[in-house]
């Protein structure tokens, strides 16, 4: 659930920070104090895109941190370990906006794309009022919505299951049966460049072994010669050495100068015959060998050849090697792994079209429930006139599909007779969310998103509609985390917690606040709420009564 959010310069905040509780949350307060400000910016975190312009007039930068109790919410836990993201138990979102129009999102403290926010987002909460965020919208939550409802979960994943296996299946002999003549041809190629390579037989570290060998037999004369050169400077310099020791006799000079003189140049007398040495060791293994620096060459030339033959550097020699003896290899068993492939295919289509049958008939059952009960709802939310339909599309395309053989689409008629169109095309904002309302509230015991946000789903209602609404959203909010922005009184005394949006005006900016009310403030506010600018003794108690009523 959402546990946290902190908002830093955002539009007219100029510093918000809030916990939230599980249950229901209303938030309320005066037409324009902002109190869609805060779903915005958590839409920001969600994976919204960001304008500038939304930074607070003379700050730099805005900032958005929602916090998330990832606490009964395996997918979301799973989702950030397949990327290395885990965060403890906690999902935080962080996003920065800057004026000059630069944006970065953050999950658990690493970089991330707005897509990346908006996938976890679709697993965290759902917001309904912008239709980026009303999951509802999307096709694939409605079918995965319906399955759950069905408790068909399983099945449905085994559907995916079985026609992801087919789909793999038929693209690997589609590549192995493409073109045979392609296959023959690229086998006797392969046939002639491995007995090519093989006949090379080049080994491991060969090629940097004789490369250096080459280099020494090329200048095998040159190498002497300064080697013998280097070895008489040394033993000229030795007998120096030894020389310049005898002159500095401890009977001759005394003193701590010359003792460590004469250490430095025993010292040197010592590595200077060490060197001599390694010098002469040197001179030893060079020779002059016409006869194996021809041979070398030729080595040389046949493994720069072969590599000019593949067009890899010479170094690539063996790993091309070994590539193309394995796709040899593979091309050499292909024919009876196609008959395999096709047997596994039929196998995969027979077990997929059994799977496939059985999810279809029991969404189709589960649809008509789901749409009956959802009508009732409707009836009470003041829009009995509201058919709800779940349709079923035969897929033009009779191969195994991950999603099932048929198509799943909620539907909805908002006036009789009327066509029924899907939920995105309908232009009422109140009435999408009175009717996800309704949906969720079906659905709700099949499990759904850990958080939801309704925005104004009071719009165009009042009086016992607005009570039943009100009701509904609390008895959703036992199941999961509901945040409900209203202007009703009715719908607000049904929260749990109560936050107060408010605007005030300085000498140089307009500032917004949020604050959770006590007891006494939640009278006051659905005082406010009933009776406008007087509140009087009469109002508090009808407040009071709201309140306390079951």
């Amino acid at each position: 659930m959402l546990s946290h959010i902190n908002i830093s310069n955002y539009t007219i905040v100029s510093g918000l920070e809030m916990e939230f509780a599980p249950g229901m949350t209303v938030i309320t307060g005066e037409t324009g104090a902002g109190k869609s400000i805060m779903l915005d910016a958590l839409g920001l975190c969600l994976g919204d895109r960001a304008d500038p312009k939304t930074v607070r007039t003379g700050a730099e930068k805005a900032e958005i941190i929602a916090t998330f109790d990832l606490a009964g919410i395996p997918a979301a836990a799973s989702w950030l370990q397949s990327r290395d993201m885990e965060g403890d138990g906690e999902c935080i979102l962080r996003r920065v906006i800057t004026t000059e129009g630069r944006s970065r999102a953050y999950i658990n403290g690493r970089a991330s794309t707005l897509q990346e926010c908006a996938e976890l987002g679709a697993l965290l909460i759902d917001i309904h009022s912008q239709h980026a965020h009303q999951s509802l919208l999307r096709r694939a939550v409605q079918r995965q919505l319906l399955d759950a409802f069905a408790g068909q979960q399983e099945l449905a994943a085994s559907v995916e299951q079985l026609a992801s296996a087919w789909l793999r299946t038929r693209r690997e002999m589609e590549l192995l049966s493409g073109n045979r003549d392609e296959h023959t041809a690229r086998s006797q190629l392969l046939a002639y460049q491995v007995e090519e390579l093989d006949a090379l037989d080049l080994q491991e570290g060969e090629l940097e072994a004789l490369e250096q060998e080459q280099r020494q037999l090329e200048n095998a004369e040159q190498i002497l010669g300064s080697a013998h050169a280097a070895l008489e400077l040394c033993e000229q310099h030795e007998d120096g050495a030894r020389q310049a020791l005898n002159l500095l006799t401890a009977e001759t000079h005394n003193g701590p100068a010359i003792e460590g003189a004469r250490e430095l140049l025993d010292s040197a007398v010592i590595q200077l015959n060490e060197a001599r040495s390694e010098i002469q060791r040197h001179i030893d293994g060079v020779e002059i060998n016409p006869e194996r620096l021809a041979e070398v060459q030729r080595r040389l030339e046949s493994i720069y050849e072969v590599a000019r033959k593949h067009r890899v550097m010479p170094e690539q020699v063996i790993a091309t090697h070994q590539r193309l003896q394995e796709e040899l290899q593979s091309l050499a068993g292909s024919s009876e792994r196609v008959e395999a492939l096709q047997a596994e295919m039929l196998s995969l289509q027979s077990q997929y079209q059994d799977a496939a049958t059985r999810l279809g008939k029991a969404r189709r059952r589960a649809g008509k429930k789901l749409a009956a009960a959802a009508h009732d709802i409707l009836g009470t939310l003041a829009m009995a006139q509201c058919q709800l339909e779940v349709a079923f599309t035969p897929r033009e395309d009779k191969h195994p599909h991950p999603h099932g053989s048929e198509e799943v689409a909620f539907l909805v008629s908002t006036n009789p007779g009327s066509q029924p169109q899907a939920l995105g095309k309908i232009a009422s904002g109140g009435e999408l969310s009175r009717i996800s309302l309704a949906i969720q509230v079906v659905t709700a015991s099949a499990g759904t998103v850990p958080s939801m946000v309704f925005d104004e789903v009071d719009v165009g209602i009042g009086g016992a509609v607005a009570e039943v609404v009100g009701k509904l959203l609390r008895d959703l909010s036992a199941r999961a985390q509901v945040l409900c922005v209203t202007h009703l009184p009715q719908v607000a005394a049904q929260g749990h917690q109560h936050l107060q949006v408010s605007k005030s005006a300085g000498k140089s900016a307009v500032e917004t606040q949020l604050t959770a009310l006590d007891d006494a403030g939640k009278v006051e506010e659905i005082a406010r709420m009933l009776g406008g600018v007087k509140i009087t003794e009469q109002t508090r108690a009808h407040a009071r009564e709201m309140l306390t009523s079951d």
